[in-house]
Formats: C-alpha cells, structure tokens, sequence
C-alpha cells in the first residue's frame, strides 16, 4: 500500500569544489564532517519558505533537521558537472508532463513509440519513459483481504490476515462516522465565525481571541482550532472521508477485484510484459508517485515550485503501487526491469505486513545489489519496531541480509529536539538504517500543482536523492559504497526522542536505526571524495 500520512486523530476527530566530470579524478575534500554537539531549537513557526524547503536546510545554520542539500549545493558542488543517473521510482503513476518533471525524464532511445513493436526487444512493447505493470486499474484490495478472500485457512498467517481484516474494517467504519460527523460540523462553524468576526479571510489569531458565553460560537471556535492545530482545512477533510471511503470499498473488501491485467498474480512466468507503456496517473487523485517524483528531482531553480534534492537525474517511471496494496509479482518485476533498463538507483515507497511472494521481491533485491543498484525503501508509517513487527519488501531473512545496497529510511519531522522524529514513522535498530525528512514536505502533484504531504514515502526519495548525487559527481563508486557512505555520514543525534508519537515512550534516537543518524547531503559528498581517493 502507498505510504502517505498527513497528520491526524482519524479515530477521535559539506567546502571545496568537486570535479567528477570528463573522467577526471576528484578532488579530495579536506573539509571536516560536520557534527552537532549543541544545537539551538527552532523557537520561532517555519516561514512560508522554510516549509516549502525544510528537507533541504541546515541543522546547524538554520536550527532546522534538513539534509543540507542547498548548503551542499553553494559550498561543494557549485559550477560542477556530475554524470547524469537514472533513477527508477516505482510507485503510483507520473505525471511526466509536469513543468517542474518533463526535463527529468528517462526515455528508452531504443525503442520506437507507439508502433506496437518491442523494438529494444527487452520484452516490454512501447516502453518509452518506464513500465506500467497496473494496466488500467488504481484501486486494489490489501494483502491480507486477499489473503481472507482466498479462503484457504491453512494458508501462512490466515488467522492472523483474518482477525487483522475484521479489527481494520470496523475501525475504518468508525473512522469513516466520526469525519463524516465533522464534515457536517466545519461549514456552520467556520459560517458563524465569519459572521461573528465580520470577515471571510479571518486568521488563527483571530479565532483564539474571541471570548464569548454563546455555546454555540464557544463550539465553531473549538471545531476551527482543532483543524488549525493540525493545520488541516475542510478540504484535507474531504480527502480523509474519500480515502476511508475508498478503503472500506477497495481495500477490506474482499468481494473486490481491482486486477485489470489478465495475468495470474501468483504465477510468475504467466503473461511476460503484462501492462503497458503509460505511465502517467489515470486519476488526479493519484498523485503520490508524482510527489515522489519531484523530491527526488524536480527541475532546480528554475523558478517553479520545488526542488529536488538532485541534478542530473533522468527518472523512469514505473507504475506498479495501486491504491491498496502492490502484488509482489508486480514490484519483483518492476525491480528487475529497472536494473535491466539502466536504473543506478531505485526508490520504492511502498510496503506492507503480508507478502505471500516476498522471496521473488528478495530475490529482485538482490539482483539490484549484484547488480550495482542502489534500493531505497520506505520504513512505513505504522509507528512500530519493523525490528519485531513484519514489514516488507526486506532484504533480510532472519537479519542476514541477502546484498549489501538496500537502504530502508525512517522520517523526520520539521523540528530538532524530542519531536524530531515524525509520529507516524517505523524505526528498528536493526532494519532501519537511516532517517531523512518525511512530515510536511512539499513537492510537485499532478496537473503542474504542488503540494504538502507527510510519511516515509517522502523520506525514501530525499535519501535516493543523495544516492544519486553521489553517483553522479562519483561514478566509480559502487552501490555498497553508496550506501556505506550515505549511513556513515549523517549526523549522529544524541538526543532522546518521543517514539510512535507517544509522549510517555521517549528513547534515545540511536536506538531506533542502524546508523543512529540522520541523512545529510553536505557530509556525503566530503565522505564520497574521501572514500573515492
């Protein structure tokens, strides 16, 4: 299933210049990593700036937990010219027509478009910017349904699937109550707020100081804050009541079928170069690959709404994550197409808890590490110890790891101190190796739009962001390097944290990953200099 998470209570309403170009030898940076001894906390609320640009900031200069991307950028690689790296996302579709993607796009040379022919003879037909291996469908039942709806009760985990499905349905039913309850409430209450405060476009402020003994107005007050405490709008809460419409129609159904691809799921060698060529979202709805997309590369300074964390990146699109969650056979191919077709690097924000074929998935990850191929994946956003809970694709089997290139990443929020790491996110001391920033971060959707979501969806593509920088102004560092680099690197937190968003759990960060640290862009690129020597 897609990994988004925008903040809710559903259930209760570093510098010398690098030159890697021309085949030329580095020059070695002699500049130190940075570390964080004290580091002052951000008192004051992020400018409109800030928030559109948090990832990329410096710890240090502006007291905020980015990757310092833009410090890495003005200091080290500034006026230099990397390789470019082809970077497979496979996720939802991409609009490949946005203004800040349509210049960061991979296109297959070799093949012809749109002559019905497998011209590169790759066994794909009319593969020009990647591979969708969703044919027309979006929306898509979870594992476990299809697990329950399979009705085999001597299948692994089927009472486990079963009692899982029945818990998540009924919550989903009463989730679903309580925002339609509250879609009922927000229009009157923000109606009376107007007409009390004589405006439409009144502000936080505002509505914090009335004083009134009228019930009513004290309950439109409470009902505003609420949502501006969590900085929600009416509209973010139509988009709740949709998707939990969404997953009691699709994704507990398990009357559903959403498979429009005529091939057997469970049948690796069924219908070789299923799906098609069109890689774009078949909805606007379905926008997380596009956001995706754009954290990793969108078009830099080019006066439009994001930046991605890397230049020199053509990304392949390849649709494989529907709405619910993606079949093993679809992300083990698009692994192995990606590899095959070039990739240096691939992001996968994406997971779940059950994954009946999760040795075809293994297996593609390894192919990726033989393959000198970068894997970074999303933790996921159950806030649990991915350590002890199962959370897949892995690319362990009993914590020994089958190559030596898969990065799994855990999310930041917008804040250094206890609150630093995003409520939402898994953690594991032994199968999460780093965390990037992930909540409220803002990023290209479809249709040339922008806008802000949250969960180690968005974390996963800032870190392949930094595996692409390194294999671009570093080419002849191998993935394992890559990866070494990218964990060995970050800044070490030595402060505790709140976990899973519980006050009372509060640990010390190195506890949570495998690193202890945090992703930073600037400190990569000196540690790949050094290491290229």
């Amino acid at each position: 299933m897609k990994i988004t998470y925008k903040p809710l209570l559903l259930s209760t309403i570093a510098a010398v210049l690098l030159s890697a170009c021309g085949g030329s030898t580095p020059t070695v940076l002699s500049t130190p990593i940075e570390n964080i001894d004290t580091t002052p906390l951000k008192e004051s609320p992020l400018t409109e700036s800030e928030k559109h640009n948090w990832g990329h900031l410096d710890l240090v200069r502006d007291t905020i937990p980015g990757m310092s991307v833009d410090k890495a950028y003005s200091e080290i690689i500034k006026g230099q010219k990397g390789e470019t790296v082809i970077v497979a996302v496979i996720d939802s579709g991409i609009d490949i027509d946005h203004e800040d993607l349509d210049d960061v796009l991979w296109t297959n040379t070799d093949e012809i478009p749109n002559n019905g022919k497998d011209d590169d003879n790759n066994g794909y037909v009319d593969d020009i910017h990647g591979w969708n291996f969703l044919g027309d469908a979006y929306d898509e039942q979870l594992e476990m349904t299809r697990i329950v709806a399979a009705g085999d009760s001597n299948a692994p985990r089927f009472a486990e699937a079963k009692a899982e499905l029945e818990k998540g349905k009924n919550e989903a039913m009463q989730t679903k109550q309580n925002i339609d309850g509250l879609l009922q409430q927000i229009p009157p209450a923000q109606e009376a707020l107007r007409k009390h405060l004589g405006k439409d476009d009144y502000t936080k402020e505002d509505v914090m100081k009335i004083k009134t003994e009228d019930q009513g107005l004290n309950q439109a007050k409470g009902i505003q804050m609420f949502l501006y405490d969590r900085d929600l709008t009416l509209e973010d809460i139509k988009e709740y009541a949709t998707a939990y419409a969404e997953r009691l129609n699709y994704n507990y159904n398990v009357d559903f079928r959403g498979r429009k691809t005529g091939d057997n799921p469970d049948d690796w060698n069924d219908k070789p170069g299923y799906g098609n060529g069109n890689v774009k979202p078949v909805k606007k709805s379905e926008s997380h690959g596009t956001h995706v997309a754009g954290i990793i590369a969108a078009e830099r300074n080019n006066g439009k709404g994001a930046n991605g964390v890397a230049n020199n990146v053509q990304i392949m699109s390849i649709r494989a994550v529907p709405n619910g969650d993606e079949y093993d056979k679809d992300v083990a191919k698009a692994i192995r197409y990606a590899v095959d077709n070039g990739a240096k690097v691939i992001n996968g924000s994406f997971g779940k808890s059950y994954s009946p074929h999760s040795d075809w998935v293994r297996d593609a990850i390894k192919y990726a590490s033989d393959n000198d191929v970068v894997f970074v994946h999303a933790a996921g956003n159950d806030s649990k110890d991915v350590d002890t809970a199962p959370n897949f694709p892995d690319d362990n089997v009993n914590y020994v790891e089958v190559g030596n290139t898969y990065i799994r990443v855990g999310a930041l929020a917008p804040k250094y101190g206890s609150e630093m790491i995003a409520g939402f996110s898994n953690y594991g001391k032994k199968n999460v190796d780093v965390f990037a920033p992930g909540a409220k971060v803002y990023s290209t959707t479809p249709e040339n739009e922008y806008d802000t979501k949250g969960g180690t969806s968005m974390a996963a593509p800032a870190v392949a962001g930094i595996a692409a920088l390194l294999r671009s102004y570093y080419p002849k560092l191998k993935a394992s390097q890559v990866k070494q680099i990218i964990m060995d690197s970050g800044l070490p937190v030595k402060t505790k944290v709140i976990v899973g968003g519980d006050a009372n759990d509060v640990r010390a960060f190195d506890t949570l990953t495998k690193s202890g640290k945090m992703a930073n862009a600037y400190n990569a690129l000196i540690m790949a200099s050094q290491m290229s020597k």
